[in-house]
């Protein structure tokens, strides 16, 4: 589905001078259509590509013959959780073409999508069909190749088989119990400590047959799971995909295939099963059947469609409750300073970042004087969002500038930074619609490098850059911008937030209500995600007790690991709140909806540290939901504010805030996302 804007010829930017070739590990067929650079299987084409990818519930290594699954434990410290990889159990082929002549030392990448990736081990002759979600682990073997192998790096304890030799159950000397279903029967050949080689038992009309193999750890050494990984041991995904076909709505759907009888069996971490729609759809949970992670309990779910529903957000220009008639005089005399310090000439920095964050103050500053009636400041913040923007667009600005890389699909610049972008050119268009159909194909291209849902060869950008269909949030680092750490990060999720908020604003400035509803659908799913992972709540039990207690936020989110820091190092909470909140935005009251969460971060804050005005703006605002004269007093008081803020903005949330307590049953607690807006915008898909 593409976004609406593609159906003509997208203008591209120039052209980057060095671009870089993408990895040996795609297949050849791959390489026609723009590749993912934040995808979740970035660690198997990255660099050597034998970095563990994490593919719920396993860790995945891979190599040039063989494939290790791990069920990883974790190390917890108070300041961090990291998934440890071992490699339970590795499989290989017992006959390699490299004997045979073969030139192919390296897997192959042959097919992905939303959900999966299938990886071929050439020199082996297996290929694995890696879904996320999926509590076994299929691979098939070649009809050309008569044996595998699986070995250990702890001890084989035992293992036993049914009488067909199609089920065999493998004990571990550290407690873990695995089982393997065949699609044909297979006999053990030889068998040792930490090795065991299996061989196919052919009859007269399995030649020419591929075996299809299906290992799934065992949780607990529980007879009562095993019957349950017995009945649905048959039916298998090879893909998935992720469907936006209704707003605030995500549907799975998985190709499978089988050997037999049954249903398929999925595993839902903790958010799917909070948006998980019980009535659409044939699908039953399973509640006692369950896998650990880092991202809490996965939980079985057996149907091969699921029909996720997120909360609806308002996508508004303006505050969702109205600014306070008696704080208008405030307001303007704060806009009149903010708007008189607009000066183009004297931004100094190239950083996309930094310069994209003072186009947004500038366009927050338009926006509030929209809304309290201070028209006459607009034509001057209008001057200065052409002076900034424009020459990013039109490729005149000196230092830096937007670049299109063929070879990969991509624009040169991260997605946090292009949503204040984005966020700029919405607002720009709204007040100058002359301005904003001439730069329309410009400003399209830059959303659709992060927001294209069209695939195959005919798109210019892979889809969804960034955003991670199966934890429904988005990745801040990936391929070709992360030099430190071999895996997927991100820190800031109100950033993330923003990136769609921007997107969706874009789409209502230009009448595009597709690109409106899909952008505050993925917004919304942001801040679901961000309040499951992000935001640690007192009794949750997402984390364990010992990260948990000294972090009301988590600093890094990555595939394997939670940190209290996050960019730049950043350890003082003031910092860690600031990077949570920024940019402060009509959408932000979604994000920080529950407020005992937020009194308890407030009350978390004081780090001891000495922190600049620019990091307690943030915390202010948020003090302010609850405790607004106070934290009203407090924001008067600052002398200095972040890159991205102004004493305007703040003022405009803290006298845009109402009493949670005088406002119904429904925001006793939290502000209900479906009835608390009369404003709210309902999308329908064209």
């Amino acid at each position: 589905m593409a976004l609406t804007g593609e159906k003509d010829e997208p203008f591209l930017f120039p052209s980057m001078d060095y671009q870089v070739d993408p990895p040996k590990f795609f297949s050849s067929d791959l390489l026609s259509s723009p590749l993912p650079t934040h995808s979740f299987f970035q660690n198997f084409v990255e660099a050597d590509g034998n970095n563990p990818v994490y593919i719920h519930p396993y860790l995945i290594k891979s190599s040039a013959s063989s494939v290790s699954l791990c069920y990883p434990s974790r190390r917890v410290h108070s300041g961090s959780i990291y998934q440890v990889f071992k490699a339970d159990l590795t499989i290989s082929s017992s006959t390699q073409q490299t004997q045979r002549g073969s030139h192919s030392h390296h897997h192959v990448i042959s097919s992905f999508s939303d959900l999966s990736v299938t990886l071929d081990i050439p020199s082996s002759d297996l290929t694995f069909f890696l879904v996320r979600g999926c509590p076994y682990v299929t691979f098939s073997v070649s009809d050309q190749t008569p044996l595998f192998s699986i070995t250990t790096v702890h001890k084989f304890s035992f293992f036993t088989s049914n009488s067909s030799l199609t089920k065999y159950a493998l004990k571990l000397d550290n407690g873990q119990a695995w089982l393997l279903y065949a699609s044909l029967p297979i006999k053990v050949g030889n068998s040792y400590e930490t090795m065991i080689s299996f061989s196919k038992k052919y009859t007269s009309h399995d030649h020419g047959v591929s075996l299809v193999v299906r290992i799934a750890l065992l949780p607990n050494s529980s007879s009562e799971l095993e019957d349950v990984l017995d009945r649905y041991s048959t039916c298998y995904p090879v893909s998935g995909d992720a469907l936006f076909t209704m707003p605030y709505c995500v549907k799975y759907k998985w190709e499978k295939r089988g050997f037999g009888n049954g249903d398929l069996l999925m595993l839902a971490h903790p958010l799917h099963l909070q948006l998980l729609s019980k009535d659409e759809g044939n699908v039953t949970i399973l509640e006692d059947f369950r896998y650990r992670s880092i991202d809490g309990d996965l939980v079985g779910i057996v149907g091969d469609s699921w029909l996720l529903k997120a909360d609806h957000v308002p996508v508004t220009w303006y505050s969702t409750g109205g600014v306070k008639e008696e704080s208008f005089d405030e307001i303007k005399s704060a806009l009149s300073k903010d708007v008189a310090g607009l000066c183009s000439s004297e931004i100094t920095t190239t950083s996309a970042y930094y310069y994209g964050k003072f186009i947004a103050r500038a366009a927050r500053l338009a926006l509030i004087a929209e809304e309290i009636g201070f028209l006459e400041v607009v034509p001057s913040v209008k001057k200065f969002l052409h002076e900034t923007i424009q020459p990013w667009l039109d490729g005149t600005f000196d230092g830096n500038g937007f670049l299109y890389d063929a070879k990969w699909g991509r624009i040169s610049i991260e997605a946090y930074s292009a949503g204040y972008f984005l966020y700029g050119i919405a607002v720009l268009a709204k007040i100058d619609p002359a301005w904003g159909m001439k730069y329309k194909p410009k400003a399209y291209s830059l959303m659709a490098n992060f927001m294209n849902l069209a695939r195959g060869s005919n798109s210019k950008y892979t889809s969804l850059r960034c955003f991670d269909l199966y934890k429904l949030h988005s990745w801040a680092s990936g391929l070709w911008n992360n030099l430190y750490e071999p895996e997927m990060q991100q820190d800031s999720t109100s950033e993330a937030v923003n990136i769609y908020y921007s997107a969706a604003l874009m789409g209502l400035a230009y009448g595009d209500i597709h690109l409106a509803s899909i952008g505050s659908t993925l917004a919304s799913l942001e801040i679901h995600a961000a309040k499951m992972w992000w935001h640690v709540k007192e009794g949750d039990n997402l984390y364990e007790e010992d990260f948990a207690q000294g972090n009301k936020l988590v600093g890094y989110v990555s595939e394997k690991n939670r940190l209290c820091k996050m960019r730049y190092c950043y350890s003082e909470t003031e910092c860690k709140i600031g990077l949570h909140v920024l940019p402060l935005l009509p959408i932000t009251e979604f994000l920080f909806s529950n407020v005992d969460f937020v009194k308890d971060l407030v009350k978390w804050s004081p780090s001891g540290y000495r922190v600049g005005d620019g990091w307690m703006g943030f915390v202010y605002a948020l003090e302010g939901i609850y405790n607004n004269q106070v934290a009203l007093e407090k924001i008067r008081s600052l002398k200095r504010f972040d890159a991205g803020n102004t004493l305007s903005n703040l003022l405009w949330w803290i006298h845009s805030r109402h009493d949670y307590r005088k406002m119904g049953s429904c925001h006793e607690k939290q502000y209900c996302f479906c009835h608390c807006c009369p404003n709210i915008l309902r999308f329908r898909l064209l």
